[in-house]
């Protein structure tokens, strides 16, 4: 597995909290010829991939294709997995399907995927079943005992609970101040 720059996490991390999965807006501090290296690199190793850009959402384009279409970029099965967090399993589109322009048929294909009702497995070894074993241990976990754990930045630890464990798992996240430790989180032992 590649080694992944704090850029590259920052961008993946941002997409794990959107729905969609969606990659932009990048970073501010990423513009111009730099925007174009660290994406042209991701979508190399194939974390990130070109989609068609839904301008009736409001989508941000990533880049025109010249027939007065964009494509934006959405983050992969596999730079999730990067990042730690666990894949939908709905969505299991093969990579580069959706770099051309969508037919009807792959509409309503899509429609009925996202009907389906999305079942996670959580997969022990994982850096995020390490984040729900501690927040279910008795004594909580603080942001900095994450961090140790898991090798992550402080940015994706609260990004991983409130993006994946919130919104995608479902799970009520609580924390308290405990003196002498900080903030502790905590979830409900299973």
């Amino acid at each position: 597995m590649s080694k992944l720059s704090d850029t590259q996490t920052i961008i993946l991390s941002r997409a794990a909290q959107n729905g969609d999965h969606i990659a932009l807006p990048l970073p501010d501090n990423l513009r111009g010829g730099a925007a174009a290296k660290v994406v042209s690199a991701m979508l190399a190793k194939g974390f990130l991939e070109e989609v068609d850009a839904d301008m009736r959402k409001g989508d941000l384009v990533w880049r025109e294709t010249g027939d007065a279409h964009g494509v934006t970029l959405a983050a992969t099965d596999a730079g999730l997995a990067a990042i730690g967090i666990e894949p939908d399993d709905a969505n299991t589109a093969p990579a580069g399907t959706t770099n051309a322009p969508t037919e009807e048929p792959a509409q309503d294909a899509l429609t009925e995927t996202e009907a389906a009702p999305k079942v996670r497995t959580l997969r022990e070894g994982t850096k995020q079943a390490t984040l729900i074993a501690m927040l279910r241990a008795p004594d909580g976990a603080t942001i900095e005992d994450i961090m140790a754990a898991t090798g992550w930045q402080s940015h994706t630890v609260r990004g991983a609970m409130a993006g994946t464990l919130k919104k995608k798992l479902g799970l009520e996240v609580t924390s308290e101040k405990v003196e002498g430790r900080g903030r502790v989180y905590r979830l409900p032992a299973s």
